[in-house]
Protein backbone atom coordinates (compact mmCIF):
# COMPACT_ATOMS: atom_id res chain seq x y z
CA UNK A 1 0.00 0.00 0.00
CA UNK A 2 0.98 3.96 -0.51
CA UNK A 3 -0.71 6.43 0.60
CA UNK A 4 -0.12 10.02 0.85
CA UNK A 5 0.71 11.29 4.30
CA UNK A 6 1.32 14.68 4.95
CA UNK A 7 3.39 17.71 3.78
CA UNK A 8 5.81 19.91 5.70
CA UNK A 9 6.32 23.24 6.07
CA UNK A 10 9.47 25.32 7.78
CA UNK A 11 7.53 28.32 9.77
CA UNK A 12 8.98 30.85 12.15
CA UNK A 13 5.71 30.40 14.15
CA UNK A 14 4.29 26.81 13.55
CA UNK A 15 2.88 26.93 17.29
CA UNK A 16 0.51 29.98 16.67
CA UNK A 17 0.17 28.71 13.67
CA UNK A 18 -1.21 25.40 14.36
CA UNK A 19 -3.58 27.20 17.42
CA UNK A 20 -5.82 28.80 14.78
CA UNK A 21 -5.86 26.74 12.36
CA UNK A 22 -7.44 24.13 15.22
CA UNK A 23 -9.36 27.06 16.74
CA UNK A 24 -10.78 27.97 13.27
CA UNK A 25 -10.38 25.02 10.72
CA UNK A 26 -11.52 22.22 12.81
CA UNK A 27 -7.65 21.03 12.73
CA UNK A 28 -6.33 18.95 15.67
CA UNK A 29 -3.00 18.23 16.62
CA UNK A 30 -1.48 14.85 16.58
CA UNK A 31 1.73 15.77 17.68
CA UNK A 32 2.94 18.76 19.44
CA UNK A 33 6.32 19.14 20.69
CA UNK A 34 7.28 22.26 23.08
CA UNK A 35 10.56 22.19 22.38
CA UNK A 36 13.00 22.97 19.16
CA UNK A 37 11.98 22.33 16.71
CA UNK A 38 8.49 22.65 17.27
CA UNK A 39 7.41 19.67 15.55
CA UNK A 40 3.47 19.80 15.52
CA UNK A 41 1.36 17.36 12.99
CA UNK A 42 -1.90 18.03 12.17
CA UNK A 43 -4.77 15.80 11.31
CA UNK A 44 -8.05 16.67 9.96
CA UNK A 45 -11.52 16.43 11.08
CA UNK A 46 -11.79 13.34 9.39
CA UNK A 47 -8.30 12.00 11.18
CA UNK A 48 -6.35 12.66 8.13
CA UNK A 49 -2.73 13.52 8.78
CA UNK A 50 -2.15 16.11 6.21
CA UNK A 51 0.72 18.83 7.59
CA UNK A 52 3.65 18.90 10.17
CA UNK A 53 4.65 22.24 10.98
CA UNK A 54 7.93 22.92 12.58
CA UNK A 55 10.70 25.94 12.89
CA UNK A 56 14.39 24.94 11.61
CA UNK A 57 16.41 28.93 11.13
CA UNK A 58 19.07 27.50 9.60
CA UNK A 59 17.31 26.35 6.86
CA UNK A 60 15.30 28.37 4.39
CA UNK A 61 11.38 29.83 5.65
CA UNK A 62 9.25 30.92 2.79
CA UNK A 63 7.61 34.31 3.06
CA UNK A 64 4.23 33.30 1.41
CA UNK A 65 2.93 36.85 1.59
CA UNK A 66 5.16 37.71 -1.37
CA UNK A 67 3.84 34.18 -3.08
CA UNK A 68 1.20 34.09 -5.47
CA UNK A 69 -1.40 31.96 -3.71
CA UNK A 70 -1.87 29.73 -6.40
CA UNK A 71 1.77 28.52 -6.05
CA UNK A 72 0.73 27.14 -2.83
CA UNK A 73 -2.41 27.13 -0.93
CA UNK A 74 -3.87 24.91 1.61
CA UNK A 75 -7.38 23.50 0.88
CA UNK A 76 -10.08 22.97 2.79
CA UNK A 77 -13.68 21.28 1.98
CA UNK A 78 -16.69 23.24 3.57
CA UNK A 79 -20.67 23.14 3.16
CA UNK A 80 -20.62 26.42 3.92
CA UNK A 81 -18.16 28.94 2.39
CA UNK A 82 -19.44 32.07 3.08
CA UNK A 83 -20.16 31.78 6.74
CA UNK A 84 -16.49 29.98 7.31
CA UNK A 85 -15.22 33.04 5.38
CA UNK A 86 -16.72 35.68 7.12
CA UNK A 87 -15.70 34.02 10.49
CA UNK A 88 -12.37 33.70 9.07
CA UNK A 89 -11.67 37.66 8.69
CA UNK A 90 -13.26 38.39 11.86
CA UNK A 91 -10.11 36.20 12.99
CA UNK A 92 -7.40 37.69 11.08
CA UNK A 93 -7.45 36.58 7.47
CA UNK A 94 -7.65 38.57 4.02
CA UNK A 95 -9.84 38.34 1.59
CA UNK A 96 -8.23 37.13 -2.10
CA UNK A 97 -10.70 36.07 -4.12
CA UNK A 98 -14.16 34.93 -3.89
CA UNK A 99 -15.73 33.04 -7.13
CA UNK A 100 -19.24 31.50 -7.30
CA UNK A 101 -18.57 29.21 -10.60
CA UNK A 102 -21.28 27.74 -13.16
CA UNK A 103 -21.16 24.46 -11.34
CA UNK A 104 -22.50 25.60 -8.11
CA UNK A 105 -19.29 25.69 -6.60
CA UNK A 106 -17.95 28.24 -4.11
CA UNK A 107 -14.62 28.75 -4.20
CA UNK A 108 -13.19 31.35 -1.51
CA UNK A 109 -8.96 32.07 -1.91
CA UNK A 110 -7.77 33.94 1.84
CA UNK A 111 -3.96 34.35 3.40
CA UNK A 112 -4.55 33.26 6.70
CA UNK A 113 -2.84 36.04 9.65
CA UNK A 114 0.85 34.62 8.60
CA UNK A 115 -0.05 34.89 4.88
CA UNK A 116 -0.33 31.35 4.14
CA UNK A 117 -3.17 30.79 1.57
CA UNK A 118 -5.86 28.68 1.79
CA UNK A 119 -9.04 28.13 0.19
CA UNK A 120 -12.30 27.08 1.23
CA UNK A 121 -14.26 24.56 -1.29
CA UNK A 122 -17.50 24.33 -1.39
CA UNK A 123 -18.06 22.24 -4.18
CA UNK A 124 -20.91 20.97 -6.53
CA UNK A 125 -19.85 17.47 -6.99
CA UNK A 126 -17.23 16.23 -4.97
CA UNK A 127 -13.82 15.39 -5.97
CA UNK A 128 -13.62 12.39 -4.31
Amino acid sequence: MLAFEHFALNLKNPKEVSDWYCTHLQMKKVVDKDEAPFVTFLADSENRLVCELYYQPDFPITNFKKKHHLTFHFAFKTDDAETLKNKLIEEGATLIDDAKLTDGSHLVMLRDPWGLPLQLCERATPLV
